[in-house]
Protein backbone atom coordinates (compact mmCIF):
# COMPACT_ATOMS: atom_id res chain seq x y z
CA UNK A 1 0.00 0.00 0.00
CA UNK A 2 1.29 3.62 -0.19
CA UNK A 3 3.56 5.10 1.97
CA UNK A 4 2.84 8.68 3.59
CA UNK A 5 1.54 11.11 1.34
CA UNK A 6 2.59 14.70 1.96
CA UNK A 7 0.25 17.08 3.25
CA UNK A 8 -0.57 20.25 1.65
CA UNK A 9 -2.13 22.82 3.73
CA UNK A 10 -4.47 25.56 1.88
CA UNK A 11 -7.10 27.65 3.32
CA UNK A 12 -10.16 28.83 1.09
CA UNK A 13 -9.38 32.33 -0.42
CA UNK A 14 -12.56 34.81 0.17
CA UNK A 15 -13.26 36.79 -2.57
CA UNK A 16 -12.51 36.15 -6.57
CA UNK A 17 -10.95 37.57 -9.82
CA UNK A 18 -7.52 39.34 -9.70
CA UNK A 19 -8.25 41.18 -7.13
CA UNK A 20 -8.47 39.18 -4.56
CA UNK A 21 -5.71 37.02 -6.00
CA UNK A 22 -3.32 40.12 -5.69
CA UNK A 23 -4.35 40.93 -1.81
CA UNK A 24 -3.47 37.05 -1.29
CA UNK A 25 0.36 37.62 -3.14
CA UNK A 26 0.74 40.58 -0.71
CA UNK A 27 -0.34 38.33 2.03
CA UNK A 28 2.78 35.89 1.25
CA UNK A 29 0.29 33.74 -0.14
CA UNK A 30 0.16 31.89 -3.68
CA UNK A 31 -4.06 31.57 -4.90
CA UNK A 32 -4.92 28.29 -6.49
CA UNK A 33 -7.74 26.80 -7.36
CA UNK A 34 -8.85 22.78 -6.84
CA UNK A 35 -11.47 21.19 -9.68
CA UNK A 36 -12.20 17.87 -10.63
CA UNK A 37 -13.53 15.05 -8.61
CA UNK A 38 -17.53 15.41 -9.80
CA UNK A 39 -17.41 18.49 -7.58
CA UNK A 40 -17.32 22.33 -7.63
CA UNK A 41 -14.13 24.22 -7.99
CA UNK A 42 -12.96 25.92 -4.64
CA UNK A 43 -10.36 29.10 -4.48
CA UNK A 44 -7.77 28.47 -2.34
CA UNK A 45 -4.67 30.16 -1.18
CA UNK A 46 -0.98 28.44 0.12
CA UNK A 47 1.26 30.04 1.87
CA UNK A 48 4.01 31.15 -0.09
CA UNK A 49 7.14 29.80 1.29
CA UNK A 50 5.75 26.22 2.21
CA UNK A 51 5.00 25.95 -1.87
CA UNK A 52 8.07 27.07 -2.82
CA UNK A 53 10.03 24.36 -0.36
CA UNK A 54 7.55 22.03 -1.84
CA UNK A 55 8.75 23.24 -5.56
CA UNK A 56 12.62 23.08 -4.62
CA UNK A 57 12.21 19.60 -3.94
CA UNK A 58 12.07 18.70 -7.06
CA UNK A 59 9.01 16.62 -9.48
CA UNK A 60 6.07 18.69 -7.81
CA UNK A 61 3.67 17.85 -10.83
CA UNK A 62 4.31 14.06 -10.34
CA UNK A 63 3.57 13.89 -6.25
CA UNK A 64 0.52 13.30 -5.06
CA UNK A 65 -0.73 15.42 -1.77
CA UNK A 66 -3.11 15.00 0.75
CA UNK A 67 -4.67 18.61 0.69
CA UNK A 68 -6.16 19.80 4.05
CA UNK A 69 -8.21 22.63 4.21
CA UNK A 70 -9.92 24.01 7.55
CA UNK A 71 -13.99 23.11 7.50
CA UNK A 72 -12.88 20.70 4.30
CA UNK A 73 -12.54 17.38 4.05
CA UNK A 74 -8.43 15.54 3.51
CA UNK A 75 -8.80 15.13 -0.45
CA UNK A 76 -6.03 13.98 -2.75
CA UNK A 77 -4.73 16.31 -5.89
CA UNK A 78 -1.90 15.98 -7.63
CA UNK A 79 -1.16 19.68 -9.90
CA UNK A 80 -1.44 20.26 -12.84
CA UNK A 81 0.04 23.74 -13.32
CA UNK A 82 1.73 26.36 -11.80
CA UNK A 83 2.51 29.38 -13.13
CA UNK A 84 5.65 31.55 -12.57
CA UNK A 85 6.44 35.30 -12.51
CA UNK A 86 8.35 35.33 -15.97
CA UNK A 87 10.79 37.68 -14.56
CA UNK A 88 11.27 36.23 -10.78
CA UNK A 89 10.29 32.89 -11.71
CA UNK A 90 8.52 32.42 -8.45
CA UNK A 91 5.04 30.73 -8.33
CA UNK A 92 2.07 33.29 -9.11
CA UNK A 93 -0.38 30.44 -9.09
CA UNK A 94 -1.81 27.18 -9.02
CA UNK A 95 -4.17 24.49 -10.22
CA UNK A 96 -4.73 21.24 -8.44
CA UNK A 97 -6.75 18.22 -9.57
CA UNK A 98 -9.02 16.32 -6.91
CA UNK A 99 -8.33 12.96 -7.21
CA UNK A 100 -10.75 9.85 -7.37
CA UNK A 101 -9.51 6.41 -5.75
CA UNK A 102 -10.01 4.73 -9.09
CA UNK A 103 -7.77 7.92 -11.02
CA UNK A 104 -4.94 6.43 -12.79
CA UNK A 105 -2.00 8.98 -12.58
CA UNK A 106 2.35 8.85 -13.56
CA UNK A 107 4.40 8.73 -10.22
CA UNK A 108 7.65 8.15 -9.07
CA UNK A 109 8.01 5.47 -6.87
CA UNK A 110 11.15 4.36 -4.95
CA UNK A 111 12.78 0.82 -5.77
CA UNK A 112 14.17 -1.78 -3.10
CA UNK A 113 16.83 -3.69 -3.68
CA UNK A 114 16.75 -6.85 -1.33
CA UNK A 115 18.85 -10.59 -0.81
CA UNK A 116 22.20 -8.82 -1.24
CA UNK A 117 23.42 -11.92 0.88
CA UNK A 118 22.09 -14.20 -1.53
CA UNK A 119 23.79 -12.63 -4.89
CA UNK A 120 26.78 -14.34 -5.77
CA UNK A 121 27.82 -11.67 -7.57
CA UNK A 122 27.89 -9.14 -4.88
CA UNK A 123 29.88 -11.87 -2.34
CA UNK A 124 32.68 -11.77 -4.95
CA UNK A 125 33.05 -8.81 -4.67
CA UNK A 126 30.77 -7.52 -7.46
CA UNK A 127 29.49 -4.20 -7.08
CA UNK A 128 25.31 -3.26 -7.38
CA UNK A 129 25.28 -0.09 -9.41
CA UNK A 130 21.33 1.26 -9.15
CA UNK A 131 20.79 2.87 -12.42
CA UNK A 132 16.94 4.25 -11.34
CA UNK A 133 16.92 4.85 -7.73
CA UNK A 134 13.31 5.44 -8.44
CA UNK A 135 10.62 4.30 -11.97
CA UNK A 136 7.56 6.13 -12.90
CA UNK A 137 4.93 4.17 -12.80
CA UNK A 138 1.33 4.47 -13.65
CA UNK A 139 -0.93 3.52 -10.63
CA UNK A 140 -4.26 3.95 -9.20
CA UNK A 141 -4.93 6.79 -6.47
CA UNK A 142 -6.32 4.71 -3.99
CA UNK A 143 -3.56 2.47 -4.33
CA UNK A 144 -0.27 3.55 -4.63
CA UNK A 145 2.59 1.09 -3.96
CA UNK A 146 5.30 2.67 -1.22
CA UNK A 147 8.05 0.65 -3.50
CA UNK A 148 8.88 -1.88 -6.01
CA UNK A 149 11.53 -4.50 -4.94
CA UNK A 150 14.09 -6.11 -7.13
CA UNK A 151 15.33 -9.27 -5.40
CA UNK A 152 18.86 -9.85 -6.17
CA UNK A 153 19.20 -13.20 -5.31
CA UNK A 154 20.91 -15.27 -7.69
CA UNK A 155 22.42 -12.20 -9.24
CA UNK A 156 26.01 -12.87 -10.51
CA UNK A 157 29.07 -10.24 -11.97
CA UNK A 158 27.71 -8.94 -15.21
CA UNK A 159 24.40 -9.38 -14.31
CA UNK A 160 21.94 -6.40 -15.79
CA UNK A 161 18.64 -5.50 -14.18
CA UNK A 162 15.89 -4.43 -16.55
CA UNK A 163 12.18 -3.18 -15.40
CA UNK A 164 10.68 -6.51 -17.07
CA UNK A 165 12.65 -8.86 -14.42
CA UNK A 166 10.83 -6.91 -11.86
CA UNK A 167 7.41 -7.77 -10.31
CA UNK A 168 5.16 -4.15 -10.19
CA UNK A 169 2.54 -4.15 -7.92
CA UNK A 170 -1.17 -5.08 -9.15
CA UNK A 171 -2.46 -2.35 -11.43
CA UNK A 172 0.88 -0.47 -11.51
CA UNK A 173 2.99 -0.45 -15.10
CA UNK A 174 5.87 1.60 -16.53
CA UNK A 175 5.20 4.81 -17.78
CA UNK A 176 8.24 4.16 -20.19
CA UNK A 177 7.20 1.42 -22.98
CA UNK A 178 10.74 0.44 -23.31
CA UNK A 179 12.92 -2.68 -21.14
CA UNK A 180 14.58 -0.07 -19.49
CA UNK A 181 17.82 -0.88 -16.97
CA UNK A 182 17.27 -0.51 -13.29
CA UNK A 183 20.37 -1.83 -12.15
CA UNK A 184 23.33 -3.92 -13.04
CA UNK A 185 26.29 -6.11 -10.78
CA UNK A 186 29.56 -5.05 -12.11
CA UNK A 187 32.68 -6.68 -11.33
CA UNK A 188 35.52 -4.95 -8.63
CA UNK A 189 37.83 -2.60 -9.81
CA UNK A 190 40.60 -5.63 -9.63
CA UNK A 191 38.79 -7.75 -11.23
CA UNK A 192 38.17 -5.91 -14.32
CA UNK A 193 42.45 -4.84 -14.21
CA UNK A 194 43.08 -8.59 -14.43
CA UNK A 195 40.72 -9.32 -16.75
CA UNK A 196 42.24 -6.17 -18.68
CA UNK A 197 45.24 -7.56 -18.05
CA UNK A 198 44.82 -10.93 -19.57
CA UNK A 199 43.37 -9.43 -22.25
CA UNK A 200 46.89 -7.16 -22.80
CA UNK A 201 48.67 -9.96 -22.91
CA UNK A 202 46.56 -12.50 -25.25
CA UNK A 203 47.02 -9.42 -27.52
Amino acid sequence: MAGEIPDLHAEIRTGTGKGAARQARRDGMVPGIVYGGGVDPIAINIPFNALLTRLKKGRFLSTLFNLKVEGQEDVRVICRNVQRDVVKDLPTHLDLMRLRRTSRINLFIHVTFINHEAAPGLKRGGVLTVVRPEVELEVLAGDIPDHVTVDLTGRQIGDVIHIGDIQLPEGAKPTIQRNFVIANISAPSGLRSEDNAEDAAEE
